[in-house]
């Protein structure tokens, strides 16, 4: 069964550079490679959830530039309805500064241009698409009024919410407790909850109304603490080279897994797939695989 999903969030144009090791305060390095990658939290997730079988609708905002028109296009050739992606004439289109290092970790700076524009009257003329969803996606790269009110009208129209709290900051009760499933990584849920250590940070995001959390953990795996309690599910093996789009990829095929009518546990075996082998490739959309792929590496691992 093909599932629905809406996405609410960023498009960015990553701008790549490769170092050697990533850079101190104050130091000035000689990077290698340097590529104009589509990226963008809130895109980055679509395309993810569009290359492992979900039909994916999008809201977001580019600029009336070039990086806009590659980002649009990009996003149509993987089969994303970029109807409700507005060309912004006043605001330019974002952009992420990334380096990565040669143990594929890195660093990313985001100027947030036209995603920063991205209205509540944008989501308004979007009524159609939440009728038709299923599934909501929404990360923090996007105003907070955008993404409180999306949450508001997907309860309207009965989609479950899936929230990749990225960047992190502290959020309201009224909002969490709106959120279906939370998807931090652990530095993140750390950040949200004020905490030290992920016990506290797991109690402390759900006193402040979370109910279903998954923690990704990167190589460790993903730790699932929801109403049937509290478990750990394993990565795949692989050797990293690139980690940038790590957690859109899981988040993406997780959505989709959930909008499929998987378990919460199967979806996050298909996101640990899906996140597992876009780590053995360089950049972030380039690295996020297609169903077929992560079928055939589930089958053989």
């Amino acid at each position: 069964m093909q599932g629905k999903l809406l996405v609410v969030g960023s498009l960015n144009m990553d701008l790549v550079v490769g170092v050697a090791h990533l850079p101190h305060m104050g130091e000035t390095i000689l990077g290698g490679k340097f590529d104009t990658i589509p990226g963008g939290k809130g895109a980055n997730q679509a395309v993810a959830a569009a290359r492992t079988g979900a039909a994916v609708t999008m809201i977001g905002r580019v600029g009336r530039d070039g990086f806009g028109d590659v980002l649009r296009d990009s996003a149509a050739k993987d089969g994303i309805d970029i109807r409700c992606v507005t060309v912004d004439p006043q605001q330019a289109t974002g952009v992420a500064l990334i380096t990565v290092d040669a143990n594929g970790q890195n660093t990313i700076v985001v100027a947030s241009g036209a995603n920063l524009a991205l209205s509540l009257a944008d989501l308004e003329s979007a009524r159609e698409a939440f009728a038709q969803a299923s599934v909501l996606v929404l990360q923090l790269e996007i105003p907070l009024e955008i993404v409180r009110q999306a949450v508001r009208m997907a309860r309207e129209y009965g989609l479950k919410v899936v929230l990749n709290p990225a960047p992190a900051q502290v959020l309201e009760t009224e909002l969490l407790s709106a959120v279906d499933y939370l998807i931090p990584n652990e530095g993140e849920a750390l950040q949200m909850a004020g905490a030290q250590t992920l016990d506290a940070a797991i109690a402390g995001l759900q006193k402040l109304g979370a109910r279903s959390l998954i923690i990704t953990l990167g190589e460790n795996g993903v730790l699932v603490v929801d109403a049937d309690g509290r478990r750990h599910i394993p990565a795949y093996a692989v050797k990293p080279v690139d980690t940038v789009a790590a957690g859109d990829a899981f988040v993406g095929a997780f959505a989709t897994g959930l909008a499929e009518g998987l378990s919460v546990d199967q979806a996050v075996g298909l996101g640990n797939a899906a996140a597992a082998i876009s780590v053995t490739r360089h950049g972030a959309q380039p690295s996020l695989p297609v169903r077929a792929e992560v079928d055939q590496f589930r089958g053989t691992k």
